[in-house]
Formats: structure tokens, C-alpha cells, sequence
């Protein structure tokens, strides 16, 4: 079990290029939302994601309707572990009907340049890039989420499409560390 640090506010999102499981590249700009965006980094094969994704999904919708642009990237070794290899990635994406572009980072870069610790790894930047929330989806983690639970994420990136700012106090998220390629 991994948990990324606390949020570095103001820190500005790396741009990137990556391939989508859509077909199409992807860039920083072209994810960007009128009011903000939000950066996952997710897998398939980690249990923390695929415990909390139908809820993912849900406050996904919720937070592009705040006009936030919304995208998801994973950089595991898929040699390593294939199911997190893109082809899988391109079927996860459809199964499960992503509402956002679901991105590989195959050689890593993206993810080291986030510094991106564990799936899933929540970014939350305002308009002008500047990172306003790091912390989790919500209380539930893994677990069955109660009706009427606060929704971490969703509340977060409503404060920051509202006013730009996130909340100062934030708890980290939690799941499987990012699986790195092996030195040579």
C-alpha cells in the first residue's frame, strides 16, 4: 500500500503526449477544463481501483459537469503486469464506458514528472494549472461507500472550479504503488 505526499499547492501541471485507448493523443491541453482539470493515474489490475470505480465514474460525471477536464493515465510495467497492458486498458475503457480519455505512459515520464505515487493518485489543478487538491476520492476506500457520504474529490474540484482554490486540509489517497519498469 503506497500514499502520495501532501499537496503541493500552486505547483503547475506538467504538460504531456500521450496515446488514449480512444485512438487518439492526447495532450495537457487538449484535457484542460474551462474551470480546472483533474489528472488521475489509475490501473486496471490494482484492487483499490477497481473496488472504487463504478463511484469513480459516478463523481467523474459530477465533476465534468462543473466544466473540470477530466483524464486518466497508467504507467505500470505492463511487462511486468499485463494486465495493465494497453490492450487491456482499451477493453477496461469500454467495458466499463469511461466518460474520460483513459491515457498510457508507457516509458513512465508522465507519471515521474507528477511524481505520481499510487493508483489511484488524484491531481486536482485550477485554471491557470496550479495544483490545488492531492488527497482522496473519499472515506470508503475500498469498501462499500454509505448513502449520503461525503464525497472527498467531488466537494474538492467544486471549490476549485468555483474559486480556484482547494481545501487546505486534504487526506491523502491510498492504493498499490505504481508499478515501476526494473532498472537495466
Amino acid at each position: 500500500m503506497a500514499s502520495p505526499p501532501a499537496c503541493d499547492f500552486h505547483w503547475q501541471a506538467p504538460d504531456f503526449t500521450l496515446p488514449g485507448t480512444d485512438g487518439n493523443t492526447h495532450t495537457l491541453n487538449s484535457i484542460r477544463g474551462q474551470n480546472g482539470t483533474l489528472v488521475m493515474f489509475i490501473c486496471n489490475h490494482c484492487p483499490y481501483v477497481t473496488s472504487v470505480l463504478e463511484r469513480l465514474i459516478t463523481d467523474v460525471k459530477t465533476i465534468q459537469a462543473m466544466q473540470v477536464g477530466v483524464v486518466a493515465i497508467s504507467a505500470n510495467d505492463a511487462q511486468s503486469y499485463p494486465e495493465d497492458s494497453f490492450e487491456n486498458m482499451q477493453k477496461m475503457a469500454s467495458d466499463s464506458g469511461f466518460p474520460f480519455a483513459y491515457l498510457y505512459d508507457e516509458d513512465q515520464s508522465v507519471a515521474r514528472a507528477y511524481n505520481a505515487v499510487c493508483t489511484p493518485d488524484f491531481f486536482g489543478f485550477n485554471a491557470s494549472g496550479g495544483l490545488q487538491y492531492r488527497g482522496r476520492l473519499d472515506a470508503a476506500g475500498r469498501n462499500r461507500a454509505p448513502e449520503g457520504m461525503r464525497r472527498d474529490l467531488v466537494e474538492a474540484m467544486r471549490m476549485i472550479a468555483d474559486t480556484s482554490a482547494g481545501p487546505q486540509d486534504q487526506i491523502p489517497s491510498m492504493g498499490c504503488s505504481i508499478k515501476w519498469h526494473s532498472p537495466v
